[in-house]
This record gives C-alpha cells, structure tokens and sequence, in this order.
C-alpha cells in the first residue's frame, strides 16, 4: 500500500473524519477542503511521531508541511525513508 493511501486512512481516523480515505485526493487543500485545524494538525503530528517513529521539531513545524496528504507523506519519507 502507498504511504499516500496509508496516510489517508490515518488522518480519517485519527481526526474522526465524516468521510472516507478514498474521497481524499493527494493533493487535496486539507485546511479548506476538509476543514481541518491547527489543533487538528497537531494531532497528526504526533500521530504521525507514534506510528513512524520519527520526531518533528519545533524549528521543522510549518503548516505549509500539513496541508496535503502529498506533503505529509514528504514529511514522513524525509524521516523514515522506509515509510
């Protein structure tokens, strides 16, 4: 499975997302499309910390980093190239 399609099925559950991963596109605007939050964002993060063991400073925290399934999944593979 894609990290991409992984990372879908996470965000879905973990913020309790009234749809399902498939209907999030990769490069979807999560902010605006899915209405998701700074706190939400949050919460990926240390979701993201949690089942990929990887670390995100404070000096690496940027919402441009969040704001789609694309980009998180950059994120991610910068840390975890085995993700």
């Amino acid at each position: 499975m894609r990290l991409e399609d992984r990372l879908k099925a996470f965000v879905v559950e973990r913020l309790f997302l009234k749809t399902t991963p498939d209907a999030i596109r990769d490069e979807d605007d999560l902010f605006t499309k899915w209405d998701i939050s700074s706190p939400h964002v949050l919460e990926i993060v240390i979701g993201l910390e949690e089942v990929f063991g990887i670390t995100f400073g404070d000096d690496e925290f940027s919402m441009k980093k969040f704001r789609t399934i694309a980009k998180i999944a950059e994120a991610v593979r910068t840390k975890n190239p085995n993700a």
